[in-house]
């Protein structure tokens, strides 16, 4: 009798999951954590690990059953460039890390990396609240492709969150190595049946960040020309950073919210007519997921990787023209124009889900686990 090969061993790198919220790349590890561990519970030819730094982290995965963890370095530690010395121990197969940064030095394993922008190349303005010296290092560290190569030179796979930054992974031909896409996803923020329009206000939503390539000016020269419409801005935002904008619009109706729970933004999307985002350039857009998931119609700027995102549901306007921004959504007061697009947002927001992405994600490990270097 031919004896059974011993499970596939899957490491999954979780220390960037935040212990109290989640940013865009915590929310992306714990949930394909959880998926991929539903998947594996399964099966009897996969064996699953979480690379985690603290106990907190475990606790952040929305999966209730068993789920062996491994505690090794943050990935802040001076010694991330050789943290696969740790990893080692551990005599997995195949590693996945959410991030392209993990250090691969002295590695007895396969290793995948992920790459979810290329943004900051295009846009190397730093975040406004980084210090000093850290937006020095930000600046230093996209001047020039080769660190992101070098770091990718370390992986036998790579893993893009759309097929938009896979295209950009090719062309400025940042590996050799094969790149899978494994999109990103979203939950759904509200209970319940799609709200109609003559239950929603005349307000808009927009959930993002303030920096420079988010575009937000645009957005607001096209509340001037909305005057019955409210723009709700969800995300937090410095007091300065509030003044600036105002002055931008003085006459715009803006309300500011300074941060939310995901309860507050869901119901702020059920309530609204629409999400907006005048963005010049994403990796993905899981504001526009979460607003479609919902019946949601959203009106965003005319780039690739929108169009990837919003497909046929979405409507677009140039990222330079708050006059086509308004004309957009003055079509969506056309209750038949609104309806038609709300059954659309819920068809594609369909295509992306974390069950989904999972699967994918572990048809990856699998080849490239079994795969001999």
């Amino acid at each position: 009798m031919t004896p059974q090969p011993p499970p596939l061993h899957i490491a999954v790198d979780g220390r960037y999951i935040r212990a109290n919220f989640h940013d865009g790349i915590s929310r992306f590890s714990a949930n394909l954590i959880a998926e991929l561990a539903r998947l594996v519970s399964h099966r009897d030819d996969v064996r699953l690990t979480v690379l985690v730094c603290n106990d907190e982290q475990r606790q952040r995965i929305p999966f209730s059953g068993p789920l062996e963890t491994f505690h090794i370095s943050p990935p802040t530690s001076i010694r991330e460039p050789i943290v696969a010395v740790q990893v080692n121990r551990l005599h997995a197969d195949v590693v996945f890390s959410p991030m392209q940064t993990m250090g691969s030095m002295g590695r007895r394993y396969r290793l995948v990396l992920t790459i979810h922008d290329l943004i900051y190349y295009r846009h190397p303005t730093p975040p406004r609240e980084f210090n000093v010296a850290l937006r020095a290092l930000w600046r230093l560290y996209h001047l020039s492709w080769w660190p992101q190569k070098l770091l990718l030179r370390g992986a036998d796979a790579v893993v893009a969150v759309s097929q938009t930054t896979r295209e950009l992974i090719r062309r400025h031909r940042l590996t050799r190595r094969p790149i899978f896409v494994v999109p990103n996803a979203a939950e759904r923020l509200a209970p319940g049946p799609v709200v109609p329009l003559a239950a929603r206000a005349k307000k808009l939503v927009y959930m993002g960040s303030f920096m420079p390539y988010k575009n937000v000016p645009t957005l607001l020269n096209a509340m001037t020309l909305l005057p019955n419409w409210e723009l709700h801005l969800m995300s937090r935002v410095s007091t300065h950073e509030i003044a600036r904008l105002c002055a931008l619009a003085p006459h715009a109706k803006l309300i500011f919210h300074n941060g939310c729970t995901d309860t507050e933004y869901g119901d702020a999307l059920t309530s609204a007519t629409a999400l907006v985002s005048a963005s010049r350039d994403e990796g993905f857009g899981i504001p526009l997921v979460e607003a479609m998931a919902l019946g949601t119609p959203i009106v965003v700027s005319d780039i690739p990787i929108f169009r990837e995102i919003g497909g046929v549901a979405a409507l677009y306007a140039s990222p330079n023209s708050p006059e086509e921004f308004a004309a957009r959504i003055r079509e969506l007061e056309v209750p038949a124009e609104w309806a038609e697009r709300s059954s659309a947002a819920l068809i594609q927001a369909q295509e992306f889900s974390w069950s989904r992405s999972a699967e994918k994600l572990l048809d990856v490990l699998c080849d490239v686990g079994r795969t001999k270097p």
